[in-house]
């Protein structure tokens, strides 16, 4: 079994979106823990604030089925997908890191660059999994957090329970 964690995230009825994501992940894995949830503005474009978590799930699907199982949750969401990567999401979970596995031919990149690049990413895997070692930095979540600019994308806790 593989220990895998994913980001969430939405803009649109994100209490209901992430609660829908919520269910389905603890219906299909084994689930491990839940961070909070995070509010930031949007990035990149002019949009609602979107809602962000992390959750740390076990698994013993390959990365590309999970890849699948994922967008099976992303259309009972009715995620629709448009060419802009920065735009409003009823729902998004990516695929953050699977085990140690460092994956870089598409469709697939683990890890995925968000871990290290964005606030709503790396501040709710610090909550969940602080001494966690990134499979390429070889530096633990805790030790990247403490380098981060968090101003950069200041965050607040959401009421949002998962």
């Amino acid at each position: 079994m593989a220990i895998v964690y994913l980001g969430l995230g939405s803009n649109v009825a994100p209490e209901e979106n992430l609660a829908l994501a919520a269910r389905e992940l603890r219906r299909r894995f084994k689930l491990r823990k839940f961070s909070s949830v995070y509010g930031s503005k949007s990035l990149g474009f002019d949009g609602d604030d979107f809602c962000n978590a992390v959750a740390c799930i076990e698994t013993d699907k390959t990365p590309l089925e999970l890849c699948n199982e994922l967008e099976e949750i992303h259309d009972l969401a009715n995620r629709t997908r448009d060419s802009d990567r920065f735009s409003s999401r009823t729902l998004d979970i990516d695929l953050l890191l699977y085990g140690q596995q460092v994956i870089a031919e598409a469709p697939i990149r683990v890890p995925r660059s968000d871990v290290l690049e964005y606030s709503f990413v790396l501040r709710p895997l610090l909550e969940i999994a602080p001494d966690l070692v990134h499979p390429v930095t070889g530096k633990t979540i805790s030790s990247h957090w403490s380098k981060f600019d968090a101003t950069s994308h200041p965050l607040t806790r959401a009421p949002i329970i998962l």
